[in-house]
């Protein structure tokens, strides 16, 4: 950790362009966090729609999903594919998941991502990875990381709420 006048980096408060993306960040995560508040397990690992997603699921592909661009954001793509991914499991509760356990995870990886935001130089960009789902030859600012971070964190909030209101009628964003 780099220190600056006696004071670590990541315990400067952040101003400006900084203290917006934290912000942001902090407001959808608080979202999904609310979202699952007073849940079992069961009910976060309940399948109420179509679909294959249950709300302790997001909270784990969110979580996920953070830690690999927050990767990215630090190093590039070789940083990203660090950690391989179970593409299929990220969206459910596998058998010893329990929501607290998930939503620990989630804090954490978020704590080191808002410490990224204080340090890393939002300018530097790093080319997307070689996927079909990114336009060949691209290169993402940490900026644009972040604020890609924001957008999926808001869209599975959303999922969330949903799920969520499908199971007991609460309703988070409405």
């Amino acid at each position: 950790m780099a220190v600056t006048n006696g004071m670590a980096v990541t315990d400067r408060v952040p101003t400006g362009e900084r203290a917006d993306l934290l912000a942001a960040l902090r407001r959808h995560r608080g979202f999904l966090r609310q979202t699952v508040a007073g849940l079992d397990d069961a009910q976060a690992a309940r399948r109420s729609t179509a679909s294959e997603l249950c709300l302790g699921g997001i909270v784990k592909h969110v979580a996920i999903t953070e830690r690999s661009w927050a990767r990215f954001a630090e190093g590039g793509a070789e940083a990203m594919r660090s950690e391989p991914v179970d593409w299929a499991g990220q969206f459910r509760m596998d058998e010893g998941d329990t929501l607290v356990a998930l939503l620990a995870e989630f804090d954490r990886v978020a704590a080191a991502t808002d410490a990224l935001v204080t340090t890393l130089d939002l300018d530097a960009a790093h080319p997307l990875p070689d996927e079909p789902w990114f336009e060949p030859g691209a290169a993402w600012t940490v900026r644009r990381v972040l604020l890609h971070l924001i957008a999926e964190i808001a869209q599975h909030a959303g999922h969330a709420d949903i799920i969520r209101e499908s199971i007991d009628g609460a309703k988070t964003m409405g």
